[in-house]
């Protein structure tokens, strides 16, 4: 098979431990001819080295916070035009297709892409929710337009005023969860880092929230996310997303217990 022509993009992405999953995420965002930086903070399984076997090259950087982490991606790549992929991120065959197209004369004039996540669950094999559960997500960018925020826990840039984001029509496959035990696990985790690192809001309205906020929470992911396509599997897997906007009020509620020393709202 021939090497694909090389383009000036540089995706990176972000590690710990993805042995499982890094070499496929890799290799298609090789495919597009971008080199490929993979930003490892201690992994103790094979991850690095699959990386590299896949066609990365990897860094070593000591976790400081999910945006900070991206940081180190973009002051590792060597092209100005940047391709933001996590981990169980895998660029579809038709979207590898439209970035080499976009690339094909050399670098495009600056701006923004949003690329369309399709979420690919664990059960049944080979499912790919098309109807449900989409999301557009900026991810391929130029630097001198917009950085990822130097902040531990948001990893997400805002589009800056003036700027429209171009929608590419391929789908970044998303292996976002193995079972419903490792997608709580991650909620509870994400959770656990927005509480703590965001700013903290009012002890009142976190009690409204945690008193009344569930059910609009999982009405959001369940009707309006339309997982109810994915039947009684999406009607749990809904259930557990919410669960990350309502432990976030929760967590955030105990920093105001912790600070007071006092239990009443």
């Amino acid at each position: 098979m021939n090497e694909p022509i090389a383009i000036p993009l540089s995706c990176y992405i972000r590690t710990k431990n993805e042995a499982k999953r890094i070499g496929p995420v890799v290799k298609a965002a090789a495919a597009t001819g971008a080199e490929v930086v993979v930003v490892d903070s201690g992994s103790t399984d094979d991850t690095r080295e699959i990386a590299r076997e896949a066609g990365a090259r990897v860094i070593e950087k000591k976790w400081e916070g999910n945006g900070f982490q991206k940081r180190h991606g973009e002051d590792a790549a060597s092209n100005d035009w940047l391709l933001d992929l996590d981990a169980d991120e895998v660029l579809s065959p038709e979207l590898q297709d439209e970035i080499r197209a976009l690339f094909a004369n050399g670098a495009p004039e600056p701006g923004i892409y949003a690329l369309k996540l399709v979420t690919v669950p664990p059960v049944p094999k080979g499912a790919v929710w098309k109807t449900c559960c989409l999301a557009w997500r900026n991810k391929l960018y130029h630097k001198s337009i917009v950085r990822m925020p130097a902040h531990a826990a948001w990893d997400q840039f805002k589009v800056p005023a003036g700027v429209k984001p171009w929608k590419l029509r391929g789908t970044l496959l998303h292996y976002s969860f193995r079972d419903i035990e490792q997608q709580m696990a991650k909620m509870n985790r994400v959770s656990t880092v927005r509480a703590n690192e965001t700013e903290l809001k009012p002890k009142g309205l976190l009690a409204l929230r945690i008193l009344f906020g569930f059910p609009f929470y999982f009405h959001k992911k369940f009707v309006t996310h339309r997982m109810y396509r994915a039947g009684v599997y999406g009607f749990a897997c809904a259930a557990v997303i919410a669960s990350n906007r309502w432990l976030k009020d929760v967590k955030m509620y105990e920093r105001h217990l912790g600070k007071n020393g006092r239990n009443e709202i």
